[in-house]
């Protein structure tokens, strides 16, 4: 974990050098100061070398100057390298979530990964920026401060030396719990992210069963297990940070105590007692940046080891070293003896065989839970088969690469995604090299050209979240222009118009019709009538193929088919 965190420092190797350099010289500046105090105070106002004396006070002031001025590189450059480090982070994990299969986005809530992708990555990057310079600017003050003390008066800082194991034990103890707190904060932001978009997707739900108080309570329960958390969080903060104020109190107690008593015998000077205190300041100044670094290490690691684990989760379906790009497809699909489960279950689907004729269409029918999406998804390998195989133009499709396999199927389903964008970015992104005129032409083969004509800025007219500010069959036609444009070899229709009326299903039927001429076709569909001209109709339920044939085949076997069809004309 640590070696993946220093790979993203990498890139950015000078800025990161840079900030060090001038860290190193903030604190060699800091460490000047008490001296050239002590060497005013004891060597050069008592023998009345005034000009001496302001000529190093010019120096100390030039001195301070240069330092606001390396303050000001650590703090842009320094702060600029953590925006370039999160980025690259934000890049590689939503291109690693890009690859994890359906299955992945099945267990795992929309909020929670989005609070790993934007809150978890921005205190990890802030320890990347700040952990290192406070830890290097730390350690060389805190060194410093005792080299010279010690030339001063070594048994003062012989009690610091003792003092300050005490404190780092404290640190380190605390620190674990801190760490646990914070864990437990970032899982309930994540569950509260979830809770919230879910609301928010559903708010028209809500608002249909009067349910918004629900919603409110919900959120309500949702917010105090946070507060809850946040609190214990801030517990252990305050017990943390009460500690060390505690200690640097002690410590400058403890060295008053010390230089007087030393002072009283003749064994330091005023002057270099005053040395001590300045000292102690630079002294506890570190040990408080090495606090707050405790702290920044325990959040910032936190969200890292969830960043970790989410880029560890390694994606189930991938391609083969040797897989090769499909080139020209026919479309004939074949399954051999598939089976498949989900998460090790009961399987949806056990030894399953079909055949489907390139340019053919194929209907698959029967009751729900029966696996006729899970068959569709297993062509594009948006799961995989438990066993079996299933061959494309008699090529093993796991001998492929996912790409070119998912730019030969296209897919159609009941539930239209639109993105928050125009009509025409929505169509294009079936192909999204094809030109404005391309895109039209999709949008006139799916019938919708007219409709979207109508629309207040046309194709450039903005449809919402998700689609929503258009009606179902306008959101399912721009959905098959988009297929339309993507011209797939291999076609599945989804329970497409199952959720349109009568009149808009008609519609649409027309334009799969244009769409699944001679390409191979796979349509599942509840609606019988939208499929009785199909090559074949497959009828499958929780046994498997239970029949096959066409339409008038069927009925005249007078089985589960016909059973179905009778049922649901009646």
């Amino acid at each position: 974990m640590l070696k993946l965190f220093v790979s993203f420092y990498k890139p950015y190797i000078g800025l990161f050098v840079l900030d060090m350099v001038c860290t190193v010289l903030m604190a060699a500046v800091e460490l000047v100061f008490p001296v050239a105090t002590r060497y005013a105070l004891n060597d050069l106002l008592p023998q009345g070398a005034f000009e001496a004396f302001f000529w190093l006070m010019a120096v100390l002031f030039v001195g301070y100057l240069f330092r606001a001025g390396l303050q000001y590189v650590v703090s842009y450059w320094g702060h600029t390298m953590g925006v370039f480090m999160e980025t690259d982070m934000k890049r590689t994990l939503f291109s690693h979530m890009q690859k994890l299969p359906f299955s992945f986005y099945d267990k795992n809530r929309t909020g929670q990964l989005m609070s790993r992708v934007t809150s978890d990555l921005f205190e990890v990057v802030e320890l990347a920026h700040h952990g290192p310079e406070d830890l290097l600017i730390s350690l060389i003050e805190l060194i410093g401060a005792i080299v010279i003390m010690w030339t001063l008066q070594w048994q003062v800082a012989v009690l610091l030396l003792v003092m300050v194991p005490v404190m780092f034990g404290f640190t380190l103890w605390r620190r674990k719990s801190m760490a646990k707190s914070s864990r437990a904060v970032k899982e309930k932001i994540g569950v509260i992210n979830s809770d919230i978009e879910s609301s928010i997707s559903g708010a028209r739900v809500a608002k249909a069963f009067a349910n918004e108080r629900y919603e409110v309570e919900k959120f309500e329960r949702g917010n105090e297990q946070y507060r809850s958390a946040r609190r214990s969080f801030y517990r252990e903060m305050a017990l943390f940070h009460s500690g060390m104020e505690f200690f640097s109190s002690l410590f400058q107690v403890a060295v008053i105590a010390l230089g007087g008593y030393l002072i009283l015998y003749d064994g330091m000077t005023v002057t270099d007692l005053l040395t001590f205190s300045l000292y102690v300041g630079t002294f506890i100044a570190p040990i408080r940046r090495l606090a707050n670094f405790a702290e920044q290490y325990s959040v910032g690691m936190a969200g890292f080891k969830r960043f970790y684990e989410l880029l560890n989760t390694a994606p189930e379906i991938d391609d083969k070293p040797d897989a090769v790009v499909l080139g020209e497809v026919k479309g004939e699909v074949a399954y051999d003896n598939v089976t498949f489960s989900y998460n090790d279950g009961e399987a949806v689907l056990e030894n399953l065989s079909l055949a489907v004729p390139a340019g053919k269409t194929v209907a698959l029918v029967g009751p729900s839970g029966g696996g006729k999406t899970t068959l569709c998804h297993l062509l594009p390998r948006f799961y995989e088969a438990t066993k079996g195989r299933i061959t494309l133009d008699g090529i093993d499709i796991r001998d492929v690469t996912l790409e070119s396999l998912r730019k030969t199927v296209g897919i159609v389903q009941q539930e239209v995604l639109l993105f928050a964008d125009t009509v025409r970015e929505n169509i294009r992104y079936g192909r999204l090299d094809a030109t404005d005129e391309e895109v039209e032409q999709a949008a006139r083969m799916a019938e919708i050209h007219e409709d979207i004509l109508q629309m207040p800025d046309g194709y450039d007219t903005f449809v919402g979240e998700r689609g929503l500010r258009l009606s179902g069959g306008q959101k399912q036609r721009i959905s098959i222009a988009r297929i339309f444009l993507k011209n797939p070899a291999v076609l599945v229709l989804d329970e497409a118009t199952s959720a349109l009326d009568t009149v808009t299903e008609a519609k649409i039927q027309k334009s799969f019709e244009r769409l699944s001429r001679d390409r191979t076709t796979l349509v599942i569909a509840h609606r019988l009538s939208t499929i009785r001209h199909a090559d074949r109709i497959v009828y499958i339920d929780g046994d498997g193929i239970r029949e096959q044939g066409s339409h008038e085949e069927l009925m005249a076997q007078n089985g589960a088919y016909a059973a179905l069809y009778n049922a649901i004309r009646d």
